[in-house]
């Protein structure tokens, strides 16, 4: 196979690079998780698989991959500019619940969007309590050189540190003026460190430290988790854009200060060799928000009978960079587009010789060197584009290229299409069409009653009794479900 140099945006440094390994052979890659304090709207998971993607490509490179995600389960404030209450505290408080109970119940729903989308596992999911100790040592550790402390906890002065700001550019206090204000303050960027619990009052999730009872700052969590299981510096720390302006920043000055390195010309010194962002997902109609109540969330697309691996396929149109805007119809478009790319694995994988085998075991066989004939240039298109900063939008019509090949051998094929969908994740050998044919939440009526129906329908239309058949799809269409005549994928229905 071939094999282009794998480049990766560097937000630090504003270009593309050529990634190589801090460790030979491996990457390690962190990757910024959820608050789970509610349900994570499809902004969110568009971030998840963005990740998934980066981290599938660097295994399709031939790397060892040590893949981290987060759980943020105490810290993270209302506001993501270091002010408000606690996400957590609030949510529990609302909802007159344990904020233990909280975090579970939005873990456990998190990582049910995640299989949803196909997202593999990470090797490691770091809970934020499962670290406060480490926390308050690493705090410990910066404290005398680039911390003070104020009535409210203990602040990190960001003069201490060269090139604060500079993957945000935001290196004015004009820039930072999103921080929260708070009196004493040095700089108008110093962040928390750690936040003392109000005299008279009790949180539930809090801890005894040298500054007073309390808990961690948010930025402190993810470079104590980051650091303790992949080690400064690492090879790449992802996240949604939203992180770029604030949380990057102060995770990046903290890990300079816990490692006593210089300045930001050596982007090593910032913890992580490369760091990416997903940019936004727009939803014109203000829906994205969790301020807006019934947000957007995976759990409705499927409800409106939307398979998830739609949503994941519409991700993975656009470039990761690139803002890609929602609505029902790009949605729906994607659905199609994925419905003929499961028709047609479905049709190769039951033209395989060897009855019951599975095409998906074919892909890890890929080997270089390998001779693909007229799959080659598909396969040389796929790699150079997944190579590009994983454009994704360009491999998918190599592997469309692949799923329409014709007189080329079956096998072959099959392992490429299993191979390639190995990085994009689509899981095609393991749907069939009737799985992407979800029934909606509001449908009452029963699937073989539509069969039924249509069976009737399609006698009626065969004795050219017209006036039956318009009379089934009227019926038909006052329960909610469409007759979709001239359908060329042969879907037949849907129900709307």
């Amino acid at each position: 196979m071939t094999d282009a140099p794998l480049k990766l945006f560097n937000s630090l440094t504003r270009q593309a690079e050529v990634f190589e390994p801090v460790h030979p052979g491996e990457a390690r890659v962190y990757t910024c998780g959820p608050t789970v304090y509610n349900y994570p709207h499809i902004g969110n998971m568009r971030a998840y698989v963005f990740a998934d993607v980066l981290g599938r490509t660097l295994s399709w490179k031939g790397l060892k991959l040590t893949h981290v995600i987060n759980i943020t389960d105490v810290g993270h404030l209302t506001d993501d500019a270091d002010a408000g209450e606690d996400k957590m505290e609030k949510m529990a408080a609302s909802q007159a619940q344990s904020i233990w109970d909280i975090a579970e119940h939005y873990k456990q729903a998190y990582w049910a969007d995640v299989r949803a989308l196909n997202i593999r596992q990470p090797a490691q999911w770091t809970v934020a309590t499962d670290y406060v100790p480490q926390m308050i040592e690493f705090a410990k550790g910066i404290a005398e050189k680039h911390c003070y402390e104020l009535e409210s906890g203990l602040y990190f002065d960001v003069s201490t540190v060269a090139d604060y700001g500079r993957l945000a550019r935001a290196n004015t206090e004009e820039g930072e003026g999103r921080i929260e204000a708070v009196e004493g303050k040095r700089n108008a960027a110093d962040f928390a460190i750690w936040r003392k619990t109000p005299a008279g009052e009790t949180r539930q999730m809090e801890w005894d430290s040298p500054w007073g009872r309390g808990a961690p700052g948010w930025h402190l969590e993810c470079s104590v988790m980051s650091g303790e299981v992949l080690g400064f510096p690492f090879d790449i720390h992802t996240g949604g854009i939203d992180h770029r302006e604030i949380h990057h920043p102060n995770e990046i000055a903290q890990n300079q200060a816990h490692c006593c390195t210089n300045g930001l010309d050596d982007p090593r010194n910032s913890g992580a060799r490369i760091w990416m962002h997903n940019n936004f997902l727009v939803e014109r109609s203000g829906k994205m928000s969790k301020s807006s109540g019934e947000f957007l969330r995976l759990q409705l697309l499927i409800d409106r009978g939307y398979h998830p691996l739609a949503y994941r396929l519409m991700c993975l149109q656009a470039h990761y960079r690139s803002e890609l805007e929602f609505s029902w119809e790009g949605l729906g478009a994607a659905l199609t587009r994925f419905k003929r790319m499961v028709m047609a694995a479905e049709s190769l994988k039951a033209r395989l010789p060897g009855a019951g085998r599975d095409p998906a075991a074919l892909g890890p066989g890929l080997r270089r060197g390998d001779e693909w004939g007229k799959l080659q240039p598909a396969l040389d298109k796929f790699d150079a584009a997944i190579a590009d900063d994983l454009n994704t939008a360009v491999a998918l019509t190599a592997l469309d290229d692949v799923l329409a090949a014709k007189k080329v051998d079956e096998e072959q094929k099959a392992a490429l299409v299993a191979a390639m969908d190995s990085v994009l994740g689509l899981g095609l050998f393991g749907l069939t069409r009737a799985d992407l044919r979800i029934r909606p939440k509001s449908a009452t009526i029963a699937e073989d009653d539509i069969e039924a129906a249509l069976a009737r329908r399609k006698e009626a239309r065969a004795a050219k009794d017209f006036a039956a058949s318009d009379a089934i799809r009227d019926e038909l269409a006052a329960q909610g479900v469409e007759v979709m005549d001239g359908d060329p994928l042969g879907w037949e229905w849907k129900l709307v």
